[in-house]
């Protein structure tokens, strides 16, 4: 088993979860499509973390690898006007995480987390796990109490 902060976060607050290591092509940058295919999953099911700043302030966005991330839905999701997607330097330092393996769970501070609702259609979904390679199953309402999120439509095909 894997120890990340993700992992240590869940079996604190007694939430069951599978983990799902894989061999991580370096070259490969689609991280969470990669995981995807590396371990048979549909892709629907599998949620990629994008740290977002909406007017200043930064925030999380779980959305499923097939889609992009609508930042104008994820900026009202959390009474915001204006939403970019994070320096990738900045999101680092703030969830304590490297790019490609930044977990919705476990960050050095928890901050306004936003699932989008496919989530809900699935027993269960896959995000990141607190490292490239490395993903964690467990179910939406499970995801959603650990990350206090809100639910939206945030996501577009």
């Amino acid at each position: 088993m894997a120890s990340t902060p993700a992992t240590v976060a869940l079996k604190a607050a007694g939430i069951p979860f599978t983990e799902h290591a894989y061999d991580h092509d370096p070259a490969n940058r689609n991280y969470g499509e990669e995981a995807a295919t590396v371990l048979g999953l549909d892709p629907e099911q599998v949620f990629k973390t994008l740290m977002v700043e909406v007017d200043g302030r930064l925030s999380v966005a779980v959305v499923p690898v097939t889609g992009k991330l609508d930042l104008g839905a994820l900026a009202a999701a959390v009474n915001g006007k204006r939403a970019v997607l994070a320096d990738p330097v900045v999101a680092e330092r703030k969830t304590g995480y490297l790019v490609g393996g930044i977990s919705p769970i476990g960050q050095k501070s928890l901050l306004p987390t936003v699932l989008d609702e496919t989530a809900e259609l699935f027993d269960s979904v896959y995000v990141s796990g607190g490292k490239r390679g490395f993903d964690i199953e467990l179910a939406p309402s499970d995801l959603i109490a650990i990350t206090a999120a809100t639910v939206a439509a945030i996501a577009r095909g």
